[in-house]
Parts: structure tokens; sequence; C-alpha cells
């Protein structure tokens, strides 16, 4: 058997995020059962979706290689209090099938309306973390009317945004190195075809070392009020950030003209991964933003 050579920093990568994620199952998961889940035929495959709680509602769109429980499982039971969330499982994660459709943040957020529309939800919040972020952009992008309020939790709408080892480090990855990882397991405990694991990561993994931008002019032309959260270490090109903020309305003198729609938080001592892990820091800024 031939042996794959993973970079030492990539193996640190992935088991810190199997220690980390790990702990997050053990400690506590996802408690909250669905009040309805279901498959929506759209652009060719089913999507998988979970809803909980009632009220007005609030999209999930969670994170590469993620599900629903492994990204939002202790979000859900504090937002469904008094909201309508509607969990979204994006193509060949989770329970949603494998295909060989062109993987793209167009087809996915398209993906997204096909959803609403079955559910016949008119608008809605939407919030999206890394991956899912970048879908949430598009779907904003694309789908005013669609949209009431934004939250992007450590995600940009270009490639650019990632600090430039981000991007070099998909370069060098390798299915393998999501072997044993609680991403894997996931997968392979809800999964329509299992065998599709690999075809899977090759295909998110081709589509993260593909170089996007959604353009400036189309982020300042969002008119939906927006929440831009991130982990002081969690990535993104901070500078950037800012600008992606400046865009929208942001990065003004608060004291002459008042706070702006959309809002900016960075949360100190975080990282991509460990920032999804504090529960009660994001969900104070939901709560306070979308209400």
């Amino acid at each position: 058997m031939k042996r794959v050579f993973i970079p030492r920093h990539f193996q640190k990568l992935i088991a810190i995020i199997t220690i980390l994620l790990s702990a997050v199952f053990q400690s506590n998961g996802q408690q909250t059962k669905p009040s309805a889940t279901g498959y929506v035929p759209v652009n060719g495959i089913k999507v998988y979706y979970e809803t909980y709680g009632e009220g007005k509602p609030i999209i999930l769109l969670h994170g590469a290689f993620m599900t629903i429980g492994m990204n939002w499982g202790e979000l859900i039971p504090i937002l469904s209090k008094n909201r309508k969330v509607i969990a979204i499982e994006m193509q060949g994660h989770g329970h949603t099938q494998f295909s060989e459709r062109k993987l793209s943040h167009t087809t996915l957020a398209s993906d997204v309306v096909g959803v609403m529309d079955y559910l016949k939800i008119d608008s809605a919040d939407v919030v999206g973390y890394s991956f899912g972020g970048e879908v949430a952009y598009e779907f904003a992008i694309q789908n005013p009317k669609r949209l009431r309020k934004l939250v992007i939790i450590s995600s940009t709408y270009k490639s650019d945004g990632w600090q430039p080892e981000i991007n070099d480090a998909f370069k060098d990855m390798k299915p393998e190195l999501f072997d044993g990882s609680p991403m894997k397991a996931a997968y392979e405990a809800v999964a329509p075809d299992k065998t599709k694991w690999k075809s899977f990561v090759q295909q998110m993994l081709s589509n993260a070392g593909e170089s996007f931008n959604m353009g400036d002019s189309n982020i300042a032309k969002i008119s939906s009020p927006v929440l831009l959260i991130a982990g002081d270490n969690d990535g993104l090109d901070k500078i950037e950030l800012a600008k992606t903020y400046k865009l929208l309305g942001g990065s003004v003198i608060g004291d002459f003209v008042g706070i702006p729609r959309s809002l900016l938080a960075i949360v100190p001592g975080q990282t991509h991964v460990t920032l999804m892990m504090e529960t009660g820091v994001i969900s104070g800024y939901l709560e306070s933003f979308l209400k």
C-alpha cells in the first residue's frame, strides 16, 4: 500500500479538531429533537433539513465536512426557544447525498431557496459558519428579498479574506488526512452512502482550492443588517474583515452618526474551531442582533 505523506502541521490541525469536537460530543451534544425532518428535491439532489421550535424563521448553514449536530448542536436548543430553526445539510454533508454536481456557492445558495420554497418560508434570518458563511453571502447577494438579517461567523466572501496560509494549506491536503476524524465518524453515522466519503472529501478540497470573489460591489449592495463574528486568531485576514465591515456600512464614528445597522464582533482568544464552542458568547450576540 502506498504511504500517504501528510505534513506535520496538517496532522496537528486535525488532532486539535478531533480533541475539541470529541469534547463537545462527550459533554453536551444535540439534546433537542427536531419537530420535523425531511428531504427537499432541488437542483437535481435531495437536500436534508431539520426544523425546531416556533416563531420567526432562522436558517443555519454549517461549516465544511460538518453535520447539523456537529456544528449547531449547542445553539439549536437556545435558538429554538423562541424561533423556528431550519438547519440544512448541504450537498454531500450528513444525510444529504453526495453528487457529482458541480459544487459552487451559487448552486448551494439556490438549494437554500429551494428548501425555503418547500417549507413556504418567504424570508428568514440566515446564519452561516465558515463554508456555510460563504454560501450565506451568496444567498444574500442573489436573494435580497428573501433575507431579513445575515450573520456570518468566521467566514469571508473571497479567497483573499483568509490569511495566505489557509489558502496554501488546501493545495496539499488529501482525503486521507481526515481518516479517524470526528467529521468522518459523523458522516458514517448518517450518510445515505458511506462509500462516498473519499469522493466527498476530494470534492470539497478541490472546491476549497479554487479562488473565489463575490465582489466588493455586491457586498456593498446588501441592504439587510449583517453581523460579522470572528475569532481574533481564526485565520481570517482582519484587515480584509475591516474592509468588509466598511462595505456593509460599518467603521463609522458612532458618536457623530450613530451605530450602523451592521455590526462587527471579534472574540478574543479564539481560533476558527474554538469560536463555535463559545456557545454563550455566540448566542448572546445572536439574541441581541436578531431580536
